[in-house]
């Protein structure tokens, strides 16, 4: 039942596409709805340039039929559609999932606007009981990885980080770094933990993205709400 609510969601999210647009398009399994309703339109003559944020996305979109670019070709995007792990009452969000969540915050801040797509099972009153992707470069791993728990102890935070994949075979995004997945309950301050945690050398970038959705199509059981951020 939750596909069918991506589904859902993901096809009422189609309201913010306009003719001419600029398109980033997110990762995961609620993105990849959206991408097949966007290749519908434009198979129907929806005139859209997509910038996918992950190759799995890309590949998808090029079976759809959209015409793609890149943020070297585009760097200014109207709108970008994206799912969410979590999204709380301010709109703050975790990210990363699919393990794209550095592209997806890059492609996220060069838009006009962020539109989330989810089912109701993802909102949350706070943010932390998914896992908190944070992504590394390999080398220096121990090192990274004492000083993440560092910072997350500084902020009482005190649940297990794995390297995603295990030791032997780990996960490697599509920029060629690991992600240290960080089981935190309830996150406390996720702004400031997003800040601490982005000062650590080995951190690329962390799966908290704060204050860059703007608005987000949620499906349950009642049907589609749109929620706007205040």
């Amino acid at each position: 039942m939750s596909d069918d609510f991506k589904r859902q969601a993901a096809e009422r999210a189609m309201e913010e596409i306009r003719d001419g647009m600029k398109v980033g398009i997110g990762t995961g399994s609620t993105a990849e709805h959206f991408v097949r309703a966007l290749g519908r339109a434009v198979r129907a003559g929806l005139k859209v340039t997509g910038v996918p944020t992950s190759e799995r996305t890309a590949a998808l979109a090029r079976e759809e039929g959209i015409p793609l670019s890149t943020l070297e070709d585009m760097p200014l995007l109207d709108v970008t559609v994206d799912g969410a792990d979590e999204i709380d009452p301010d709109m703050a969000l975790i990210k990363g999932g699919g393990g794209a969540l550095l592209r997806e915050k890059i492609v996220a801040a060069a838009s006009g606007k962020m539109v989330v797509i989810a089912d109701s099972g993802k909102l949350v009153q706070r943010l932390g009981k998914f896992p908190l992707p944070v992504e590394v470069v390999p080398f220096g791993l121990r090192a990274t990885r004492i000083a993440v728990r560092a910072v997350l102890d500084s902020h009482g935070l005190t649940g297990e980080v794995s390297l995603r994949g295990g030791e032997d075979h780990p996960f490697v995004t599509d920029g060629g770094h690991y992600i240290l997945d960080a089981s935190l309950g309830a996150i406390p301050d996720a702004a400031k933990l997003a800040a601490d945690l982005n000062l650590i050398p080995g951190v690329v970038e962390t799966g908290l993205f704060i204050g860059l959705a703007a608005k987000a199509y949620v499906a349950g059981p009642q049907g589609v709400d749109v929620i706007m951020k205040d």
